[in-house]
C-alpha cells in the first residue's frame, strides 16, 4: 500500500510539471477539486482518478479548466507536440466543447466522457480521432479512445447544443469566448504536415533502427499521413440539424476511422513483427516513460451506467402528446437503444497486456461494436422521427439542449 501512495504522489508530480502550465494558469481542475494549487492538489486528484473517483461514483463529472483557464488550454496547443500528451488533447477538447455551450462557466456538460473529454465538440464528433487511435495502438494509452461509446450515440439523439451554438462553431467568426480556442479545423485535423508524423517520429526517436527497417517505417509514414486525410475529410462543413443527420455523421467519421486502420494496420504490423527483442524493449521504454503523464481511467468510468444517461421515454411521451403508432414507434426505439448501451458497456476496455498490433486490432473491433450499435439505433431513431410533427420535431429537439449537467 505504501509503494502505491508513493507511486501516485510521484505521479501526481510529474503530472504537475508536464501538462499544468506555468503558476499563472493555475486554474484547471481535477475531480470537482482544484489542479494547480501544488503537488498536493494533484494528487488528490490523480489519486482520486486511480482509486475510481468520489464513493460510490454516481453521476460523477471531471471538471478540467473552465472559462476563467481558456488561455491555459490555448497555450496547451500552440506547442509543436502538444497532441502527443493525451491530458493536454482532453483539456484542448473540454475547452472547445464548453466554449461554445450555455452551460456556464465552470460547469461539467452532462455529455463528458468519464476521462473529462468530449465525444462531440458542437458539430464534430470524436475531435483528434487519429491521435486517439494511434496513442492507444502505440503506447497503450486508451484514455482517449476508450472513453468512446454509448453517451455519444445518446448526445447525438439529445444533442447539449441548441441551434445558434452549433452554427456558432462553423462561423467565421467566433464569439469572445471561442477566441483563443483551438479551430474545428484543427481539431479535425488540418495539421496533416505537421502534428500528423508525429506518431512515427516518436518511434524513430526510440528505437535505433536498419535500413530495412526505416523503409518499412517509411510506408508505415506514407499510410499514416494518408489514414490521416481519411479522417480528416469527414470534418463537418455544415451542422448536422436533426438527430439523424447527426448518427450519420458519426457514422460516418467511424467508418473513416476504420478505413484509416486498414490503411496503417498491414505496414504497422510487418514494422513491428521485423523488430528484435531488444528493439521492442525500446519501445516498450518509452512507453514507460510515458505512463505517468498518461493515467488510465478505470474501465467502468468509460461506460454510461443508467441512471447517468437514462432513456427520456417519458418525458418525451409526455412533452410530445405522443398518439398510439407514435408511441409504438418510440417502444421500437427505446429498445434499440437499451441493445445498442448494453453492447457498448458489455466491454469497456480490453486487456492491458496486448502488443501495439493487438491494440490496433481491438481498436478496429471497438469501432465495428459502435458502428453494430449506430446501425441498430439509427433506422428506429429515422422511423421515430418521421412520424412527428414539426411541432413535436422542436420539443423533441430541446430534451437534450436545455440539460445542463
Amino acid at each position: 500500500m505504501w509503494k502505491f501512495r508513493s507511486g501516485i504522489a510521484a505521479l501526481g508530480t510529474s503530472l504537475l510539471l508536464l501538462t499544468i502550465a506555468p503558476a499563472g494558469t493555475a486554474q484547471a481542475r481535477g475531480l470537482h477539486i482544484r489542479i494547480g494549487g501544488g503537488p498536493i492538489g494533484v494528487v488528490r486528484s490523480v489519486a482520486a482518478m486511480a482509486l475510481g473517483g468520489p464513493r460510490g461514483g454516481r453521476g460523477r463529472h471531471i471538471r478540467l479548466a473552465s472559462d476563467e483557464a481558456t488561455g491555459s488550454r490555448a497555450d496547451l496547443a500552440r506547442g509543436a507536440d502538444w497532441v502527443t500528451r493525451p491530458l493536454a488533447r482532453v483539456q484542448v477538447t473540454a475547452g472547445a466543447a464548453l466554449a461554445g455551450w450555455h452551460g456556464g462557466r465552470g460547469s461539467s456538460g452532462w455529455w463528458q466522457h468519464g476521462d473529462g473529454g468530449y465525444g462531440w465538440v458542437g458539430p464534430l464528433f470524436w475531435p483528434l480521432a487519429y491521435h486517439d487511435i494511434y496513442d492507444y495502438a502505440l503506447w497503450g494509452d486508451g484514455m482517449g479512445f476508450w472513453g468512446y461509446g454509448y453517451r455519444d450515440i445518446y448526445a447525438a439523439i439529445f444533442t447539449p447544443y441548441d441551434d445558434d451554438e452549433l452554427a456558432r462553431y462553423l462561423s467565421a467568426s467566433h464569439g469572445r469566448r471561442f477566441r483563443r480556442q483551438p479551430s474545428l479545423e484543427r481539431l479535425c485535423g488540418d495539421d496533416v504536415g505537421e502534428l500528423a508524423a508525429l506518431p512515427i517520429e516518436q518511434i524513430r526517436q526510440s528505437v535505433r533502427t536498419s535500413e530495412e527497417q526505416r523503409a518499412v517505417l517509411d510506408d508505415l509514414a506514407r499510410a499514416s499521413l494518408e489514414a490521416e486525410k481519411t479522417i480528416r475529410a469527414t470534418c463537418p462543413t455544415e451542422t448536422a440539424a436533426t438527430p439523424a443527420a447527426r448518427l450519420a455523421a458519426m457514422q460516418q467519421r467511424l467508418e473513416a476511422m476504420k478505413a484509416a486502420i486498414a490503411r496503417i494496420r498491414p505496414p504497422f504490423e510487418e514494422f513491428y513483427e521485423r523488430l528484435d527483442d531488444e528493439q521492442k524493449a525500446q519501445l516498450a521504454a518509452l512507453n514507460d516513460q510515458r505512463r505517468p503523464f498518461a493515467p488510465k481511467v478505470p474501465a467502468a468510468q468509460s461506460c454510461a451506467p443508467p441512471d447517468v444517461l437514462p432513456w427520456p421515454a417519458s418525458e418525451i411521451a409526455s412533452k410530445l402528446q405522443l398518439g398510439d403508432a407514435q408511441r409504438d414507434a418510440l417502444e421500437v426505439l427505446s429498445r434499440m437503444d437499451a441493445l445498442a448501451r448494453n453492447t457498448l458497456n458489455f466491454d469497456c476496455q480490453p486487456d492491458d497486456n496486448l502488443t501495439p498490433p493487438d491494440r490496433l486490432a481491438t481498436a478496429d473491433t471497438r469501432l465495428d461494436a459502435m458502428l453494430d450499435a449506430l446501425k441498430w439505433v439509427r433506422p428506429a431513431l429515422e422511423d421515430f422521427y418521421a412520424t412527428l410533427s414539426e411541432a413535436q420535431k422542436a420539443q423533441f429537439d430541446t430534451i437534450g439542449a436545455k440539460r445542463t449537467s
